[in-house]
């Protein structure tokens, strides 16, 4: 499974925590919501489980596959178990962001 991309879809309603939330738990991940403070920096690591990053607030960027990808709200992306990425809050306002995981 490759890195993904996906948009919040207009037939999907407004975009909302809870609508966002409540997408993500009917796909089988588990949800945590954080904040990033502008300057966050995750530098390259990987998960032992598919994961999602969502953001509903800020700009997220993202490094995987050789590629860089900014995140704005209502975007997903989904990272497969064992991908090496790096994640970096873009600009001067905090990522309020949704992390979804699944076990394998």
């Amino acid at each position: 499974m490759a890195v993904r991309v996906e948009h919040w879809k207009e037939e999907w309603g407004p975009l909302s925590e809870a609508a966002m939330r409540k997408r993500l738990e009917a796909e089988g991940y588990s949800v945590s919501r954080y904040t990033y403070p502008p300057g966050t920096y995750f530098s390259a690591h990987t998960h032992e489980v598919d994961k999602k990053d969502t953001v509903l607030r800020g700009r997220l960027k993202i490094g995987a596959e050789g590629k860089e990808v900014v995140l704005e709200p209502g975007d997903m992306i989904e990272i497969p178990a064992g991908t090496v990425h790096t994640a970096e809050v873009v600009g001067s306002e905090a990522v309020v962001s949704l992390d979804a995981t699944k076990g394998r």
